[in-house]
């Protein structure tokens, strides 16, 4: 199953403990996510479904590029790093 870790970040707004999921595709295991805390959606998604400005993703160490679909495939062993973009300097 893959596995969805949320950043600490988040933690101080919402509970975000690991999902473990079969999902196939990285909108599908955000869904899983949403579906055990339905106010995560808003922190991670805008009104359009896509990925919010100030969220990255990486799966298995690599960025998600398509902030829009999210389609990028899961396997069975992936590491999915969601993160909140910090900026400053």
């Amino acid at each position: 199953m893959a596995t969805l870790i949320f950043t600490p970040q988040l933690a101080r707004f919402i509970s975000v403990p690991e999902i473990h999921t079969d999902a196939l595709t990285l909108r599908a295991g955000l869904e899983t996510a949403f579906a055990s805390n339905p106010r995560l959606r808003s922190y991670l998604l805008d009104e359009q479904g896509s990925l919010r400005p100030n969220v990255a993703i990486f799966i298995d160490g690599h960025t998600v590029r398509d902030h829009v679909h999210l389609n990028a495939p899961l396997a069975a062993h992936s590491k999915v790093h969601v993160l909140q973009a910090l900026s400053g300097g």
